[in-house]
């Protein structure tokens, strides 16, 4: 059985609304060193397969149909 870990994260060239509110809301506490935040989603995946061609597929195909909206997010996975 393979483990996909997926990071899901906004676009470079896309506002990140959340990050901005974090930033503020660090600076707000004393953490004035911060000077960008993006907020992204950390996903852990069980697969029922040892097949990792297969495992690989499967995960692009669930990253790009549901887990990330390609149009303003990136993704990346890895397999263990």
């Amino acid at each position: 059985m393979l483990k996909a870990t997926v990071y899901v994260t906004i676009k470079q060239s896309v506002l990140d609304p959340q990050g901005v509110a974090v930033q503020g809301a660090l600076h707000s506490m004393g953490f004035d060193e911060v000077s960008k935040v993006r907020v992204g989603k950390y996903l852990e995946l069980e697969l029922g397969t040892s097949d990792r061609a297969e495992a690989e597929r499967r995960v692009k195909a669930m990253c790009e149909k549901l887990l990330a909206n390609t149009v303003i997010e990136d993704y990346r996975y890895e397999l263990i």
